[in-house]
C-alpha cells in the first residue's frame, strides 16, 4: 500500500553573500511534511498493520523500545499471512563503520555479535564482518581462498594463478553463482548433482552427493583445471536440504580445498535441530543471512571466519596512511575498514544486536523452534486435505507444493496435465494478490512445473493461519 503525501513546493531563492543564488528550504513546511507522514505511518500501520483482517502489504511499524542503554527507533514490516524469507528494518542513524573513532560503539559491537556468531559455530576464535547481503559475503570467501592459494593474485593480477575451479551445488541461486565468477573471474564452475532419494549417507533429498563431488574433483585436475573451493549449503534456497557437511570436509581436506558453507545460520540456535548442521565447524568460512530466519532487518549478512591469521586484512588491505595510521593512541586493530573491499560500510550489526538484546538468546531458540513446528503442521494439514501434493519431503522451513484443482485431479497420466498444472500456481498467484488475501511466490525448477515455495517462520503464524492458507487456496483455486 502506498500513500502519497503532497507538499507545496515552498523553495525560496535568495542571494548569498558571494552573489550567487541557491535554494532556502522553508524548514516549517518541512515539519509539516514529516508530521503529516508520522500520521499517516500511526493510522495506516499502527492500527492495520497487524491485523490480519487488513490486506497484505508492506507496511512499516515504528517501535521505540529501550534495550538496556539508549533508546532506539527499530522500523519493522510485519503481517502474519505475508510469507516470505525476508522482512524488513532499518535505522535512523547513517554511520558509515571503517574507523573506531567514526563509529567506536559500532566496532565493538560487531566484535561482540561476531565472536558470539562464531561461537555457536564452534570456533573459539576467528575473525568476520558484516557484508551487504549473502552475496557478497561469498565474494569475500571465494576471494580469500583464492588468495590464500595463490597469495601473489593480489600484486600480479590473475595471470599470475592457473584455471582455478569452484564446485558448488545445482540448488545455488544461478544468478549469485554467475555473479561470483564474473566478479572474481574464475571460469571453471562445475555443479554438482544432488541425491534424489534418501540413503544412509543423505539427510535429505536434494543434498549435495559427495561421491559425485570427488568425481567432478578429479575430472577438473584431469582438464588442467586446479580446484580450490567448495561451497556447501545447509537449508538450500528451494527445497531446504542440508548437505553432508562432515563427508564434504573430509573431501577438502583431503584436496586441501576451502570449504565454504551457506545458508542455514540461524538453527544453531536450537539446540533440537543444530544436529542438521553437524559438522560446520570444519568448513573454513561461513555465509550467516540474520535477515533471513531470524528476521532482522534486511540487509544483515555476517561473513565469519575460521582464519586467525588476519588472512582477511592481509587480502584486502591497502594500509591507506590517511585513514589507517599505525601511531594512534588506541589499539589499531579496531580499524576494522581494510578488512573490507569497501572500506566503510553500514552498521549492519546493529539490527542484530537489538534484536538478540530484546528477545535474548532464548527468544531467539523459540523463533527457530517455532519455525519448525509450524512447518510441520502446515504439511500435516496439508496431507489430510484433497488436492495438496508435496514436491519433495521437507526437511528446514520450506514447504514446496502444488495445488492440482478438481479439474485435473485423477488424470496425471493426459498429455495435457502439466501443461494445465503449470497455470493453476501463477492464476492463484494473481488472485490472492488482486485481493489482498496473502502473499506466496511460485516457481518452475528443474523439469517441475510452477509450483508454491512456501517459506514458514513468521513469529506470528498461527494454526488458525495455517488452516487460512489450505482454505484460502482451495478457495481461489477450486475452479481452475
Amino acid at each position: 500500500k502506498m500513500t502519497f503525501l503532497n507538499m507545496k513546493s515552498s523553495e525560496q531563492y535568495v542571494a548569498s553573500k558571494d552573489g550567487q543564488k541557491g535554494p532556502l528550504i522553508d524548514h516549517a513546511e518541512g515539519q509539516r511534511f514529516l508530521n503529516d507522514t508520522f500520521k499517516v505511518i500511526m493510522e495506516e500501520v499502527l492500527s492495520k498493520g497487524a491485523d490480519v483482517k487488513e490486506k497484505v502489504t508492506l507496511l512499516i511499524i515504528i517501535e521505540k523500545k529501550k534495550i538496556e542503554g539508549p533508546t532506539a527507533f527499530v522500523f519493522v514490516l510485519d503481517h502474519p499471512r505475508f510469507y516470505n524469507q525476508l522482512r524488513f528494518l532499518t535505522e535512523a542513524l547513517n554511520t558509515s563503520q571503517y574507523t573506531y573513532e567514526v563509529a567506536p560503539v559500532f566496532v565493538l559491537m560487531e566484535d561482540v555479535v561476531l565472536s558470539k556468531l562464531r561461537s555457536l559455530v564452534g570456533w573459539s576464535d576467528g575473525d568476520g564482518i558484516f557484508c551487504p547481503g549473502g552475496s557478497v559475503s561469498n565474494i569475500y570467501a571465494m576471494n580469500l581462498a583464492r588468495y590464500r592459494a595463490f597469495p601473489q593474485v593480489k600484486l600480479k593480477g590473475l595471470w599470475s594463478v592457473p584455471r582455478l575451479a569452484v564446485f558448488t551445488s545445482e540448488e545455488l541461486h544461478p544468478y549469485h553463482i554467475k555473479y561470483l565468477i564474473q566478479f572474481l573471474c574464475v571460469v571453471y564452475v562445475v555443479f554438482l548433482s544432488l541425491s534424489h532419494t534418501l540413503s544412509p549417507t543423505m539427510l535429505h533429498s536434494g543434498c549435495m552427493l559427495p561421491e559425485d563431488l570427488t568425481d567432478k574433483i578429479e575430472l577438473a585436475k584431469s582438464q588442467g583445471a586446479v580446484p580450490f573451493l567448495v561451497s556447501a549449503t545447509s537449508g538450500t534456497t528451494i527445497h531446504g536440504a542440508f548437505d553432508p557437511l562432515d563427508l564434504i570436509a573430509d573431501i577438502c581436506e583431503k584436496y586441501g580445498l576451502w570449504m565454504l558453507l551457506g545458508g542455514g545460520g540461524s538453527v544453531l540456535f536450537s539446540k533440537k535441530h543444530r544436529h542438521l548442521m553437524k559438522g560446520i565447524e570444519r568448513a573454513d568460512s561461513m555465509t550467516w543471512n540474520p535477515h533471513k530466519m531470524l528476521l532482522t532487518g534486511l540487509q544483515c549478512s555476517a561473513f565469519l571466519l575460521k582464519d586467525t591469521t588476519d588472512l582477511l586484512k592481509h587480502c584486502h588491505c591497502a594500509n591507506v596512511t590517511y585513514l589507517f595510521q599505525k601511531d594512534k593512541f588506541y589499539d589499531v586493530s579496531f580499524d576494522t575498514g581494510d578488512k573490507s573491499i569497501q572500506c566503510g560500510h553500514k552498521v549492519d550489526c546493529l539490527k542484530l544486536w537489538l534484536m538478540w538484546k530484546a528477545v535474548g538468546t532464548r527468544g531467539l531458540e523459540e523463533r527457530v523452534d517455532k519455525a519448525f513446528f509450524y512447518t510441520r503442521y502446515l504439511v500435516q494439514e496439508m496431507k489430510k486435505k484433497e488436492g495438496f501434493q508435496l514436491v519433495t519431503e521437507p526437511q528446514f522451513m520450506n514447504v514446496c507444493f502444488w495445488f492440482i484443482p478438481p479439474s485435473l485431479r485423477g488424470k496425471q497420466n493426459s498429455d495435457y496435465y502439466q501443461e494445465r498444472l503449470s497455470k493453476v500456481a501463477p492464476a492463484i498467484k494473481e488472485r490472492m494478490v488482486r485481493q489482498g488475501s496473502m502473499m506466496i511466490g511460485y516457481q518452475p525448477q528443474a523439469g517441475r512445473v510452477n509450483f508454491f515455495p512456501m517459506i514458514v517462520h513468521s513469529p506470528q503464524i498461527s494454526e488458525q493461519d495455517v488452516h487460512f492458507l489450505l482454505n484460502e487456496i482451495e478457495r481461489l483455486g477450486g475452479d481452475l
